[in-house]
């Protein structure tokens, strides 16, 4: 392995550590909140409106989790209707500009994500300022899954492990 690959094969260790961790204790963290809203409606008759907010983001933040964790195993979502009519030599020629398009897509929808976000700061009243701060999984999750894409268009063709 050459020095670059080693470097790509470590960020990529590191932020597939991180992405499970982060949708590890969302997940337990959902769990939680979610089971003590219940009780606390079903038992007490109360409850806390700030618990449906954070329950609605810690969602966006499993998903987006997700979809960088499928990314980085190359098992992402693929629409391609015509892949059971192609063959396989030129399924390879298109692998990795089909991957480019991937990670330019990405990062587009992570800019206008990040502008989003940056509007809805400027308007956002102070008692939703939580829910401002856990929006910012809409830019940073497509900034996770662009990055994984780059980090698949970089690696060499032998570290992929599954067809696009």
């Amino acid at each position: 392995m050459s020095l670059s690959e080693n470097i790509i094969f470590s960020v990529r260790k590191n932020l597939v550590f991180f992405e499970k961790t982060i949708a590890g204790i969302s997940l337990l963290l959902l769990l939680i909140l979610a089971l003590s809203q219940v009780i606390l409606r079903n038992v007490f008759d109360t409850g806390f409106s700030d618990i449906d907010v954070i329950s609605r983001h810690l969602v966006l933040f499993i998903a987006f989790m997700g979809a960088a964790l499928a990314t980085d195993s190359n098992q992402h979502i693929k629409v391609d209707c015509l892949n059971s009519i192609i063959s396989t030599s030129f399924k390879t020629k298109i692998k990795r500009p089909l991957i480019l398009i991937c990670t330019i897509i990405s990062g587009i929808f992570c800019w206008y994500a990040g502008r989003f976000w940056l509007d809805e700061r400027l308007y956002a009243p102070n008692n939703e300022q939580l829910a401002l701060y856990m929006a910012l999984i809409l830019p940073l999750g497509f900034f996770t899954l662009s990055l994984h894409f780059l980090l698949l268009l970089l690696s060499p063709e032998d570290h992929h492990l599954a067809d696009t």
